[in-house]
């Protein structure tokens, strides 16, 4: 078994592979998952398989790790063949006993490397007393080219066109748990998926015909697929190319020909609603009914940055189920969490893991272990890192995990708002302000269309991958292209503020093209001028003229952000981000405007 196209061997597994994914997360890129990652998941099941041929692949940890399960449960890699033919590449843990235990079906990510990567967590599950089956969704996994034509798959890939959530792997969900019954006898079921195999979740739970999924874990997950790609009348067109570069082959190779029809329709913003339909299907949140009725406990994480599933979605989702449930917001973005968690051993507990296991020893096994009594919201805080020394060499900070507050709903996390006008006059240049009387009388012009350093994100995952490691982008506010840009900043702020929750947007623009698009970023900025991203949003305005005023309003991605006493706020607004669609007519003018009282403002949550 090799994880790349030209068939690399396993190698030894160093400790210092297992360093860096820890220190650095699972990502090595937007669409590439470290090398060091799945030559550790190969490992394992090298071991595990046999096909190691006596030689020592893994670290004394991992080696005890794989004995100690060993002992107790035999390993499968079963194809299993769905409804209509395709045959999913699968992976069961079967504890040695006679009495009926708990499964923990795990529905793979989308990465090229489908249900290898995550190898360590199946181990620890055994471990904890469950039979594992994991599988790769249809279509998922490496194909390699052949010489002289066709391909090969790889081990972990399965069968099929991708259905992206569909009705097929809906009913995938429900074969593989007839193939669970047959094989393993559980006591009770339960789905646990990270990203794409997180969403699959949700859905086998909701839809099974018979009601088989006693609880749910979805990390990195989404309520509203359709959301989660066009919001705001405006396409994120960066998150979908990037899942398009990461199923391991081929986009025609991938996808059926009406999936190809969906997906080309949305990067050329045609038959939108079509597209949103499509989407409405693959969401959890269409199916709450269902799960609500069926009373499956679900627990749900996402973090403040995600740039694939952005929060707010996943947060009105969580909000319309009434099961037992759990939602915690993490600092990052998508996957890195509960990313390296999933892969490799840490030195202490890994909370976004740990808690999601717990989550299933509670609901599936009943163990009194506190989770009965758990709020409901638990949300980290940005940036409220620890630093200590080390006490070693006195001098390298050691960053501990930042400060989490609990809630017993997501509408206590808000306990009041705070009202920002926009004004005429800000800190510098042709900068305008935030005041607390409203303004009016004023403008603030510029051209859009271009990129400005003013952007959510360097690149998608992993700039919040360090963010989650304690090193979040910072931004020069200086080299902020006011040609491109209008800003407006606070003075310092004389005490600090808890933000909490979901900003909202008013602004009044004028343009002198048809349509426009624009992004709205919030930023925490200290004494020496540098930021620091608290949230942002994008919004598309279409059949505009030249002479009208149009007010609009929308909300801004949900945060958790301590803003401290001297730093502050700064909204920027420019028409270009990198991860969206742009609606801009070719040198157009924007103007930002406050006709009247209420017409220029932003709300602010606070907690």
């Amino acid at each position: 078994m090799s994880h790349s196209q030209d068939a690399t061997p396993i190698h030894p597994v160093t400790p210092d592979q297992v360093s860096r994914i820890a220190d650095h997360g699972l990502h090595s890129s937007p669409t590439a998952i470290d090398p060091a990652a799945v030559n550790i998941a190969e490992a394992l099941v090298a071991t595990l398989n046999g096909t190691a041929a006596g030689t020592t692949l893994l670290t004394p940890e991992l080696q005890q790790l794989t004995e100690q399960v060993r002992q107790r449960a035999t390993f499968g890699f079963p194809r299993i063949t769905a409804a209509d033919g395709v045959e999913l590449s699968a992976h069961t843990i079967k504890l040695n006993t006679s009495e009926p235990r708990p499964v923990v079906i795990v529905p793979a990510g989308w990465t090229p490397f489908g249900w290898i990567l995550f190898e360590y967590a199946y181990l620890r599950l055994a471990l904890r007393g469950y039979h594992v089956l994991a599988y790769t969704p249809r279509g998922i996994g490496l194909v390699r080219p052949l010489p002289g034509g066709g391909h090969a798959d790889a081990p972990w890939t399965s069968g099929g066109t991708i259905d992206v959530a569909g009705p097929a792997d809906r009913t995938d969900g429900s074969t593989v748990i007839d193939y669970a019954q047959e094989h393993l006898n559980p006591s009770r079921i339960a789905f646990l998926g990270e990203s794409y195999g997180s969403g699959i979740s949700q859905l086998v739970a909701a839809k099974d015909p018979a009601g088989r999924v006693d609880a749910v874990v979805a990390l990195s997950t989404w309520g509203d697929l359709a959301d989660s790609l066009y919001c705001n009348d405006t396409r994120h067109l960066k998150a979908v190319q990037s899942l398009i570069d990461f199923t391991g082959g081929p986009e025609e190779l991938k996808f059926d020909a009406a999936t190809r029809k969906i997906l080309d329709d949305f990067r050329h913003g045609r038959n939108m609603d079509g597209v949103v339909a499509w989407g409405k299907e693959r969401s959890p949140s269409t199916y709450v009914a269902e799960t609500n009725a069926r009373g499956i406990p679900t627990f749900l994480s996402n973090t403040w940055h995600e740039t694939l599933f952005p929060a707010n979605q996943a947060i009105a989702n969580f909000g319309r189920l009434t099961v037992p449930k759990r939602l915690n917001l993490w600092i990052g973005d998508h996957a890195a969490p509960e990313g390296a968690g999933l892969t490799i051993p840490f030195s202490g507990p890994n909370p976004p893991v740990e808690e999601a296991f717990a989550w299933l020893d509670h609901h599936v096994q009943g163990a009194d272990n506190g989770v009965a009594d758990w709020p409901a919201v638990s949300s980290q805080i940005m940036f409220t890192y620890r630093t200590t020394t080390d006490p070693e060499s006195g001098q390298n900070a050691i960053v501990e995990p930042a400060v989490r507050e609990a809630r017993p709903s997501w509408t206590d996390v808000t306990t009041s708002t705070e009202r920002w006008y926009l004004t005429a006059t800000g800190a510098g240049r042709q900068d305008g302000g935030l005041g607390t009387a409203p303004e009016t009388g004023w403008k603030l012009e510029f051209t859009p269309g271009e990129l400005t350093a003013a952007t959510a994100v360097d690149a998608i995952i992993t700039t919040g991958q360090a963010e989650w490691n304690g090193t979040p982008k910072q931004y020069a506010t200086d080299a902020f292209d006011r040609r491109h840009l209008a800003v407006w900043t606070s003075a310092p702020l004389q005490a600090a503020r808890r933000i909490r929750g979901i900003p909202e947007l008013t602004l009044t623009v004028r343009s002198s093209g048809e349509n426009a698009t624009l992004v709205a970023y919030l930023f925490d900025v200290g004494p020496d001028d540098t930021a620091r991203i608290i949230t942002h949003e994008p919004v598309t305005l279409r059949d505009l003229t030249s002479t009208e005023n149009r007010v609009t309003t929308w909300q801004l991605q949900a945060a958790g952000y301590d803003l401290a006493p001297d730093h502050r706020l700064m909204l920027v607004v420019n028409g270009k981000d990198q991860l969206y669609s742009d609606e801009n007519a070719p040198d157009s003018t924007l103007t930002i405007t406050s006709t009247d009282d209420s017409a220029a403002h932003l709300v602010l949550p606070l907690g």
